[in-house]
């Protein structure tokens, strides 16, 4: 079930929502979580039957290893015990995403002939198993207690975070759920959830599935590109990307709220950073945060020197591409993150009037950080988003072969949305030959307008910012209007491919 359906905004939440305080009001607070769990379930469930029972034994045989960790009274016992959670967790994880990946470059580099399972990718795999895997590890270095089962299928199932994240750590969401007074509606809690829901709509419908027509179509076209119209794509995606992840993200976070449940911030405008460094702090924090964690920090992290500090932290980004996809397009992305951070680290060039930890030999102003940085994360972007490395080194090839063609006019033409109808079919009777030119403006419009928005206060800071009054639930209302006309052309979320 997607968050941007009518399903789930006039059937499913309303039902739940209703459950979960109806129940609670009469003081049923284990039977609500009960049904809050059932509710979650279904939502995942109702993308494929077949992915319930993956998750469900996931769920059990966690549970039971952490009930098992109780009885545990050495330490050679509890290792044990760890060392089973690991290899059941990331095991799960290889088989249904790294599989086919890994049997494929075994056969290409040994020449051997292992057949392909084409095993189908259970959504927010990557999630439920990082979130199950740090309670594990957790209860394994004797840092988590073990919880009751409905506090635990509710801690991993919580819908508004369970496709694709943020991924949450128990600590910050069971106390939560067991808390009862945040069982009673809170006029000011469901307002604020609201405005993020909306906002996160209007990101996800509005913005990013509309720069997702031009992406889609340039990628589709990598090999015929010149250069305008290369740019052209690149930039969507770049806000493709981040209005579809922040979009999800608000929309997770204004959910919990509606249920006074507060999931962790996971996006704070990344496209200010000036440096590579500064845009890992806002962008997928929870994920970076695990990586450090259960990763960075075990390895030594920054406490064995400059060398190794620099071999964990390409470590760390090379998970984190693998893990965004089993694609060497993901591993080469994720790398190249990694020695961008490294040159962060080095501390040759800061950012003028910035605090930092290690000063920097030379100094340059934040806007040409922020130009850097957000260049170099747009070529990343290529590896990224193509279906191959040579696909991904073609689009360079297109960015700097400094050709012109034409084709970004069929690039802009792919935007034949709804709201350009009357404008389209006006051009078409009076101007038919300027009709590609104000396909090409309305594509230059939504790339002009995205830049502004990342200027703007994010969505979580326009929730928190005093009372919703008159003025902000009128504006509230029509956008929502707007996305739930826009529904008919309902995407998925590209995160849910991770």
């Amino acid at each position: 079930m997607l968050f941007n359906s009518f399903l789930f905004i006039f059937i499913f939440l309303p039902l739940t929502l209703a459950g979960w305080y109806g129940l609670n009001h009469y003081k049923r607070y284990e039977l609500a979580k009960v049904f809050l769990a059932g509710m979650s379930l279904w939502f995942y469930g109702y993308f494929n039957f077949y992915y319930l029972a993956i998750i469900l034994v996931s769920i059990a045989v966690n549970y039971l290893l952490s009930y098992a960790l109780t009885f545990a009274d050495s330490k050679r016992a509890k290792h044990a015990g760890l060392f089973a959670g690991i290899v059941f967790n990331l095991g799960l994880l290889f088989y249904f995403k790294y599989y086919d990946f890994f049997v494929e470059n075994l056969n290409h580099a040994f020449h051997t002939d292992f057949t392909l399972k084409h095993i189908l990718l259970p959504l927010g795999i990557s999630f439920f198993t990082f979130q199950q895997l740090s309670f594990i590890i957790d209860r394994g270095r004797g840092r988590a207690e073990h919880y009751s089962f409905i506090n635990y299928i509710t801690f991993v199932t919580f819908f508004p975070q369970l496709i694709a994240g943020p991924i949450v750590l128990y600590k910050e969401m069971i106390p939560q759920f067991e808390d009862t007074s945040n069982r009673r509606f809170r006029a000011d809690n469901f307002s604020r959830g609201i405005v993020l829901f909306v906002l996160g709509l209007a990101k996800k419908v509005l913005l990013a599935d509309v720069l997702a027509l031009a992406v889609n179509y340039g990628f589709a076209q990598t090999f015929s590109l010149d250069t305008p119209s290369t740019l052209l794509v690149i930039l969507a995606y770049t806000f493709e990307i981040y209005f579809d992840f922040s979009g999800y993200s608000d929309m997770a976070m204004g959910l919990g709220r509606m249920f006074n449940i507060i999931l962790p911030v996971n996006f704070n405008s990344p496209y200010r950073a000036c440096s590579v460094k500064e845009l890992w702090q806002r962008w997928h924090i929870t994920l970076s945060r695990f990586f450090i964690t259960y990763v960075y920090i075990p390895l030594g992290g920054s406490r064995k020197g400059k060398l190794w500090t620099v071999v964990n932290t390409i470590i760390v980004f090379f998970l984190s591409g693998l893990w965004h996809g089993a694609a060497w397009t993901y591993v080469a992305w994720g790398t190249m993150q990694g020695l961008l951070v490294v040159w962060d680290n080095l501390g040759i060039i800061g950012i003028r009037g910035r605090e930092e930890k290690h000063p920097s030999r030379f100094h340059i102003p934040a806007w040409l950080g922020w130009i850097c940085t957000f260049t170099f994360f747009n070529l990343s972007l290529f590896f990224f988003r193509s279906e191959s490395m040579a696909g991904a080194l073609q689009m360079f090839k297109n960015l700097f072969s400094f050709r012109y063609t034409g084709k970004m006019f069929e690039v802009a033409e792919t935007l034949d949305i709804p709201e350009f109808y009357v404008i389209k079919e006006a051009l078409a009777i009076v101007a038919p030959s300027y009709t590609g030119y104000a396909f090409l403006a309305l594509l230059i419009c939504y790339l002009a307008f995205s830049f502004f928005l990342i200027t703007r206060k994010n969505a979580l800071a326009i929730a928190e910012n005093g009372e919703l009054s008159s003025r902000k639930s009128w504006g509230i209302a029509v956008v929502f209007v707007w996305c739930v006309i826009s529904l008919s052309q309902v995407s998925t979320f590209l995160y849910f491919n991770f």
